[in-house]
C-alpha cells in the first residue's frame, strides 16, 4: 500500500475516484469535488492522503479536517474508498495514517461520521479504539430520500496514546 501527502500530482486522479463512487456513496461526500474545487485540496485547511496504485490510480483518500474556535483541539477524519477496492486493507490503512498524524499533530480528539447501516465500517473504527458519542436519527436523506440515522464516533487521542504506551507500541506513530 502506497499512501501519500495529497499533491496537485493527484488532482486528476483524486477526481476520477470520486466519478467512480455510486450515487449512495456520494451522499457523505459533504465538499464540493469539482476538478476546480480539488484543484485547491492540496494548499486547503486540514491534512489529505491518497492510497496510490503502481499505474497512478487513486484508490482511496482520508482526509483529517482540524475544526476551530473553541473546538480547534478536534478534527474531522473522512474516509472515501473506491468500491471496487474494499475490503482490502486500504480504508485502515488511510484512517490509521489520519490517527497517526492526527496524535503527531496534538490533536486531542478525531472524530467520523458514519451512516448507521454502514456496519462495516462501523467496525473498523470501533476496532480502532473510537466510540460512540451520538445516535442522530433520520438525520439526513440518501439519494433515494430515505432518512437514515447517522453515528458520530470519537477517539480521545491522549487516552490512545497513553495506552500504547503502557504496552510499548507507541513507536507506531512515529515515521508514518
Amino acid at each position: 500500500m502506497t499512501i501519500q501527502e495529497f499533491a496537485h500530482d493527484h488532482v486528476a486522479a483524486l477526481g476520477e475516484l470520486f466519478r467512480r463512487l455510486p450515487d449512495s456513496d456520494l451522499t457523505f461526500v459533504k465538499e464540493d469535488v469539482t476538478p476546480a474545487a480539488l484543484a485547491g485540496w492540496p494548499t486547503a485547511r486540514g491534512w489529505r492522503w491518497v492510497e496510490v496504485a503502481p499505474d497512478g490510480t487513486v484508490n482511496g483518500m482520508a482526509a483529517l479536517l482540524p475544526l476551530t474556535g473553541w473546538s480547534d483541539h478536534v478534527a474531522e477524519l473522512r474516509l472515501v474508498v473506491d468500491p471496487v477496492t474494499r475490503g482490502r486493507g486500504i480504508g485502515r490503512g488511510l484512517a490509521q495514517h489520519a490517527v497517526a498524524n492526527g496524535v503527531r499533530s496534538g490533536l486531542l480528539k478525531l472524530v467520523v461520521e458514519v451512516a448507521a447501516r454502514q456496519q462495516p465500517v462501523t467496525e473498523m473504527f470501533l476496532g480502532m479504539g473510537f466510540t460512540g458519542e451520538a445516535l442522530l436519527r433520520d438525520h439526513f436523506r440518501d439519494r433515494s430520500g430515505e432518512l437514515q440515522d447517522l453515528l458520530v464516533l470519537a477517539l480521545l487521542t491522549e487516552q490512545m496514546f497513553e495506552a500504547m504506551t503502557a504496552v510499548g507500541m507507541v513507536d507506531l506513530l512515529e515515521g508514518q
